[in-house]
């Protein structure tokens, strides 16, 4: 691990391999930062059943979809719609855009978003137990 004058945090300088990064949790919709680019989190996270109504005000949301499937409702001016996510599929949420993502089966997931953006966005329905409202954890 090496400090980067920008981030406080230290930066992992070894290769992670995200399969063993998975396994060393098991909460679900609560993201482990695996590492950092420039002033963007890295994040993996276990999710199972639905999230919550969110949206990112000054940010878009990168997903990639490492297990499993995913899907995203979408609240766009055009009106709803959901996109379906499955293994290995990317997908970004624009800035703005109220989303809830759901995965009835489990999912594994990759996220890049910049650092301190909280998983349920700047404005957010109730945040149910299940779902950690956080800026993401230290991975073990």
């Amino acid at each position: 691990m090496t400090t980067n004058p920008v981030h406080p945090q230290p930066v992992n300088t070894d290769p992670i391999d995200l399969a063993t990064a998975l396994a060393s949790f098991d909460a679900l919709w609560s993201p482990r930062i695996v590492t950092r680019v420039n002033d963007y989190d890295v994040r993996i996270a276990k999710v199972a059943g639905e999230h919550v109504w969110h949206v990112h005000d000054h940010t878009d949301e990168f997903f990639l979809v490492l297990e499993g499937e995913l899907t995203i409702a979408l609240r766009e001016p055009a009106g709803e719609r959901t996109v379906r996510l499955p293994r290995g599929s990317v997908f970004t949420v624009p800035r703005g855009v109220e989303h809830k993502p759901h995965a009835a089966g489990g999912a594994a997931l990759l996220l890049f978003e910049p650092t301190g953006t909280l998983t349920v966005g700047d404005r957010h329905d109730p945040v149910p137990e299940h779902v950690d409202a956080t800026t993401g954890h230290a991975l073990d």
